[in-house]
């Protein structure tokens, strides 16, 4: 494809990728509104509690796992070969996991999906970067960040409402006609892309990648499953995930092929941006995946409702990440990122205001303030993070964007539940004494089976809701408390380390051979 064809092309190919990306990115937030449907014996699959955190868990150690992966396949074989792979296993595990007959064949499926989600993500920035030039390119991207908080903002809904007319299964099988219709787009719009000269391949640097981001994955999933961050099953994995990646820079840093040129992260647009990105979704994510439970637990939302809550924080993306751009051009990368976690920071801070009985228009402005600072920090800071590449890396610098991200929410929603659940459990232990053994543990675990105790032991059950909510609501003012800090130290990393306006900041490797990257040094 000649180069004024991709030109004239260029917004159609990029609402394709957008369309992609959104599929696997709802894909996760809608599943975690099935999962009380998938436990039931009757509708679903009879899941227990914890084959319900493996359909999450195995989707995610894999996603994470081969992210990094896939972004270097990518860059040698060939973008959109990858992307239409990876696309075509994803909808056929969504169609797998649609019609799953028992929680372990939900679990495998689902591992398939994270396969084919770790294929698609990497690729629809790096294409991105390729088909754009530079005066644009920060456009584009802001649109790709917003259709991320879109996603993630209107997944409970959608959820909801699916469930409310079919089946457990049409959560997955709604993908398929989806991914069938961006499959076939792309064939004619997107053009193929890769890198001319990849050099010799590295498969001992893959292989430690693969390895040491599954091992850090797990110790961090175990530990928010079992809130015991010293236990040796989620240290052990832990260590030896940093320790596998430690030996990854080392290699990468003597390596004359390397997957991935670690000394690229002397330029601070890179290492400030993939820290700042890193710390807004540590922050963010956690208190997200926690606030479905004040809505629907502690509030009663339905979760058609509780998604319903949630629209402010995509309208805000929607409205904000395309704009992005047009800010860092005016006020530099530095000046945008700052403010964007500080607003993100206020957002969480805002959650101390919430309590039992608060009005819930509070949350919905909570949730704007919160997208309108991440739609300002997500695509500056990933610009920051491509322009620090040349072009035929892209692949490699759009899979450490998405690692980042990916080891951040498993961080975040891990360490911050960590710390709701033990809060929780610490103020509500003294109202659990006249409760029988069963239901005191079931009580203490988590605010939804204080609720479930509650209901079953009809009107004397009913003392137990106002302690439990309040215990919740406390655990959630710690940990959104906590979250706070993370992003305003998220901003003073930023304005310490990244370049202003006018930085003068040294050209990496290859981009002598890029003229046009040397435009966009000014607004980064």
């Amino acid at each position: 494809m000649d180069s004024p064809t991709i030109q004239r092309r260029r917004w159609a190919i990029l609402g394709v990728l957008t369309m992609s990306l959104l599929v696997v990115v709802l894909d996760n937030t809608i599943l975690n509104v099935a999962l009380k449907t998938i436990a039931d014996p009757h509708q679903g699959l009879g899941a227990t509690q914890s084959e319900l955190e493996w359909s999450i868990n195995s989707y995610t150690l894999v996603f994470a796992g081969l992210l990094f992966t896939f972004g270097v396949v990518g860059d040698r074989i060939g973008r959109k070969r990858v992307l239409v792979g990876g696309l075509a296993v994803f909808a056929l595990a969504s169609l797998l996991s649609a019609y799953a007959q028992s929680p372990d064949q939900l679990i495998y499926a689902r591992a398939l999906m994270g396969l084919g989600g770790a294929a698609v993500m990497p690729q629809t920035l790096s294409i991105i970067t390729n088909v754009f030039e530079p005066h644009e390119r920060g456009r584009a991207i802001g649109i790709w960040a917003g259709a991320v908080g879109l996603a993630v903002a209107i997944g409970p809904l959608t959820g909801g409402l699916l469930l409310a007319h079919f089946w457990w299964g049409s959560v997955f099988l709604i993908n398929v006609p989806v991914i069938t219709a961006a499959i076939a787009l792309m064939v004619f719009l997107v053009p193929e892309s890769r890198n001319p000269d990849p050099g010799r391949l590295d498969p001992v640097g893959v292989v430690l990648s693969v390895i040491g981001l599954v091992s850090l994955s797990y110790g961090i999933i175990r530990g928010g499953e079992t809130g015991d961050w010293a236990a040796s099953s989620v240290l052990g994995p832990i260590f030896a995930g940093v320790a596998v990646l430690a030996l990854f820079v080392w290699h990468e840093a003597r390596s004359d092929s390397p997957a991935f040129d670690v000394r690229l992260f002397r330029d601070p647009r890179l290492s400030a941006a993939v820290a700042a990105i890193a710390l807004c979704f540590f922050a963010a994510s956690g208190v997200l995946f926690f606030s479905n439970f004040y809505m629907q637990s502690v509030r009663g939302l339905s979760p058609m409702e509780a998604g319903a809550m949630v629209v402010p924080f995509a309208v805000a993306q929607l409205v904000f990440s395309p704009r992005s751009a047009g800010m860092v051009r005016r006020f530099g990368a530095k000046a945008v990122c700052t403010g964007g976690l500080l607003l993100v920071a206020g957002g969480l801070a805002g959650y101390q205001l919430l309590g039992t009985g608060t009005p819930m228009w509070i949350l919905c402005a909570i949730f704007f303030v919160q997208g309108v600072g991440m739609a300002h920090v997500m695509p500056a800071a990933t610009e920051s993070v491509m322009s620090a590449l040349p072009r035929e890396k892209a692949g490699a610098g759009s899979a450490l964007n998405n690692v980042a991200r990916q080891v951040a929410v498993a961080m975040g929603v891990a360490v911050l539940g960590s710390i709701v659940a033990s809060v929780y459990r610490r103020d509500l232990g003294g109202d659990l004494g006249a409760l029988p053994p069963g239901a005191r543990e079931t009580a203490g675990e988590s605010i939804e089976g204080a609720h479930g105790v509650a209901a079953q032991m009809g009107a004397a059950g009913q003392n137990l809701l106002e302690p439990a909510n309040a215990a919740f609501v406390h655990a959630m003012h710690v940990a959104s408390g906590t979250a706070a800090v993370i992003a305003f130290a998220a901003a003073m990393v930023v304005l310490k380390w990244m370049p202003g306006r006018a930085a003068a900041v040294p050209e990496p490797a290859g981009a002598a051979e890029e003229p046009p990257r040397r435009r966009e040094e000014a607004g980064v």
